[in-house]
């Protein structure tokens, strides 16, 4: 939502996968920076999937305003998650690292070319942590529509392959909209 808000990310595309319990995020925004972290000895990807309060929010400059959760979305997730995968395009390129319980399995690599920018993130959550590990998809649906109408103009495409079903959500007006 942050790039979305800060005007870098038109949409964002939610996947509950076949298997029920894994989940696909995506945006069209800038794609996490690969490059190494200035006084970290990683790649910013990694500083920002494995360490609180990490995130790019907390940047000079980097957002106005934030919809997440100051910097520790994207590292709880991973540290909660059995595997989780990021995938970033940027400047022409497509990179991957892949974590389990939190920590990287492998560096940065750089897959190939790619067209478009953006950050993919799949992930499942660890069996050791939670007895439940199905997302529930009408719970989600509600969520992802109440954030489409709170941020007017961003298309939210939610897929359940599951159920076989694609909701566009989309209100141009934002919150009128609802009204």
């Amino acid at each position: 939502l942050d790039e979305a808000i800060g005007g870098y990310a038109s949409t964002i595309t939610v996947t509950l996968h076949n298997d029920g319990g894994t989940c696909t995020v995506q945006d069209n925004g800038r794609g996490i920076p690969v490059d190494k972290h200035p006084t970290q000895k990683k790649s910013a990807l990694e500083v920002i999937l494995t360490t609180l309060h990490a995130g790019g929010k907390f940047k000079e400059g980097a957002y106005n305003t934030s919809g997440g959760l100051h910097g520790v979305g994207a590292s709880v997730v991973n540290a909660l998650s059995a595997e989780l995968e990021a995938r970033v395009k940027r400047g022409g390129s497509e990179y991957r690292q892949q974590y389990k319980k939190g920590r990287p399995r492998n560096g940065v690599t750089q897959v190939g070319p790619a067209r478009g920018t953006g950050t993919a993130i799949t992930f499942r959550p660890d069996p050791t942590i939670f007895d439940h590990l199905s997302f529930e998809p009408d719970r989600i649906l509600e969520q992802l529509e109440v954030k489409s109408f709170l941020h007017k103009g961003l298309k939210i495409i939610f897929r359940d392959k599951l159920n076989k079903v694609t909701h566009e959500l989309h209100h141009e007006g934002g919150i009128p909209d609802y009204l």
